[in-house]
């Protein structure tokens, strides 16, 4: 068995959600909210709302074999050019691999853990990316812009609401433009009327980050408006509103 990777100063994995055992065929990795600056641990609460996202998932993908697991961050800041959960991230994939082998991965964040979802897209074992509503920065001409070129091939879906007060929703849409220009499989989905926890339309941004996770780590057709998001041009797939009752009478 390869040897164990060395967590990033405090980092591990949660308890696994879902049935862990040898005929596990897929992995998400929920990394929750933080802060742009701290060097304290994840909140409860930040790790209590990624583990119902987590809970929703694995309910969905029980018959394909699929498992979550909360990377739980040694500090919950970004912390800079520290970068701290995007290195968590990097250091959870390497541990899905050593624990279960040759398994897609969906790293699947909110908020801070969106942004590290998304710099972390890279790992080879990860092949789709799912942010709900990611905290990034503004736009910098001294700095360099956010990267994109780590999400070349992997599945991208960006999941916004546009009274979100914590996380600016134009952010993710540029950053979410720039990567439509080299990856095809990317697209944004904007729950309107709703803020950064996404409390109000709950249930559909579940229904719809499954329908999203179980077709990009199996390989299954996707439902009617997530196929047409992905299939649309700018900005269309990138401000797809995300319809009430989503979910309810999915037909695949």
């Amino acid at each position: 068995m390869p040897q164990q990777a060395t967590p990033v100063r405090g980092a591990r994995l949660g308890r696994a959600l879902g049935a862990e055992s040898t005929s596990v065929s897929g992995v998400v990795l929920l990394l929750p909210g933080g802060e742009e600056n701290s060097t304290r641990r994840t909140s409860p609460l930040a790790l209590a709302t990624v583990r119902a996202l987590g809970r929703s998932l694995v309910k969905a993908g029980k018959d394909e074999g699929l498992v979550a697991h909360v990377v739980r961050h040694g500090e919950r800041g970004w912390n800079g050019p520290d970068a701290r959960p995007a290195k968590d991230a990097t250091w959870a994939a390497d541990e899905v691999v050593r624990r279960y082998g040759d398994v897609p991965v969906c790293l699947a964040g909110i908020g801070m853990g969106g942004r590290a979802a998304l710099h972390s897209g890279g790992h080879v074992a990860v092949n789709s990316v799912l942010a709900l509503a990611p905290w990034l920065p503004e736009d910098d001409m001294a700095a360099e812009p956010e990267p994109v070129k780590q999400l070349g091939g992997r599945r991208v879906l960006v999941v916004h609401g546009t009274n979100d007060e914590r996380t600016d929703p134009e952010l993710s849409f540029r950053f979410t433009e720039r990567v439509k220009k080299t990856n095809r499989d990317a697209c944004r989905f904007e729950v309107h009327s709703d803020g950064h926890a996404l409390h109000q339309h709950r249930h559909e941004v579940f229904a719809l980050a499954a329908d999203f996770v179980i077709g990009s780590l199996y390989d299954r057709s996707f439902a009617r408006p997530l196929a047409d998001a992905f299939a649309a041009p700018p900005p269309l797939g990138l401000r797809m509103p995300l319809a009430s009752g989503f979910g309810r009478s999915l037909r695949r």
